[in-house]
């Protein structure tokens, strides 16, 4: 099967992959946070939002298996949850950068990687959305 043609499931092999990708992104910065939370309640908001956008990119990255054959509904989920995860990354580069923690450090480091992933989910599915719109001109 070709790299830009859509599967049985709707999604193409390169979104198949790169959801993936997204979906253990969100598990491992999750699971961290969490586990950052457990042991100081008194964190700042920043990292109660990383918690939830991950929480919720958990959740409804199960269903991006799914929603992938109905036509343009996964570049408007992909381009919302890229707002969410770039906000995430700046709030993970702003508060962990100079820690000296590797958890915390890993945290960004997989923020990046759900961002980038959902830049190149939006990317792609204009690609693959709007190819049938190309014409061929004769001038």
């Amino acid at each position: 099967m070709a790299l830009t043609t859509r599967g049985r499931n709707g999604l193409t092999p390169l979104l198949f992959g790169s959801n993936i990708l997204v979906w253990i992104s969100a598990v491992i910065v999750m699971g961290i946070l969490s586990y950052e939370l457990s042991l100081n309640n008194h964190q700042g908001s920043h990292i109660i939002y990383e918690e939830v956008i991950s929480v919720l990119t958990v959740a409804f990255f199960l269903l991006s298996f799914f929603i992938g054959a109905y036509g343009n509904h996964l570049l408007i989920f992909n381009l919302v949850f890229s707002y969410l995860w770039i906000v995430a990354v700046a709030f993970t580069t702003d508060d962990f950068t100079h820690s000296n923690s590797a958890l915390l450090e890993t945290v960004e480091a997989f923020s990046y990687i759900a961002f980038f992933c959902l830049l190149f989910n939006v990317v792609h599915e204009w690609h693959v959305g709007y190819d049938g719109a190309r014409t061929t001109s004769r001038v």
